[in-house]
């Protein structure tokens, strides 16, 4: 089993989130929790994510990010801030459309201290269905190539929606 873990720390309203390994839907009810935990905090103003030591991101894990960068952006004048040093999460991220939505730093943060782990959260099959389509809604509505990119995924699921 590929390990993956997700580090916090905050100080003065700036969050910063370390996602290190293979970040997956697994995780997508923990992520969810932590951006509504993150959007509802009054003091909230950004978030910095750093992604050098993740090895894997998928398109969930990317929608959930860009809930949290749109609600700093409403919050606040700061725009949030992704840390990349791997080309191809960088590639995945530019092309999902991330460099209008955050300022994106190839280089490794110099110092992140005090970062705490998030215990990871335990989900049912509909709480992660309903968390991969509010996801892909998001990226969806980051750009047309994204639009037409999800359409399919984003109607099956809707499909599957109970009532």
């Amino acid at each position: 089993m590929a390990g993956y873990k997700i580090l916090q720390a905050v100080k003065q309203g700036i969050y910063v989130l370390k996602f290190i390994g293979e970040i997956r839907l697994n995780l997508c009810s923990t992520l969810d929790n932590l951006v509504e935990s993150i959007t509802q905090d009054p003091e909230f103003k950004t978030v910095v994510i750093d992604l050098t030591e993740t090895e894997i991101i998928d398109s969930t894990t990317l929608g959930l990010l860009a809930k949290i960068a749109m609600a700093a952006q409403k919050r606040s004048n700061f725009l949030p801030t992704i840390i990349s040093t791997n080309p191809d999460i960088t590639r995945i991220i530019t092309s999902m459309g991330f460099d209008k939505i955050f300022i994106i730093v190839r280089e490794p943060a110099s110092r992140i201290e005090e970062l705490e782990e998030i215990p990871v959260l335990r989900a049912s099959e509909q709480d992660v269905r309903d968390k991969v389509l509010d996801a892909h809604r998001v990226l969806m509505g980051l750009n047309s190539r994204n639009r037409e990119e999800f359409k399919n995924l984003v109607r099956a699921l809707e499909c599957e929606e109970p009532g």
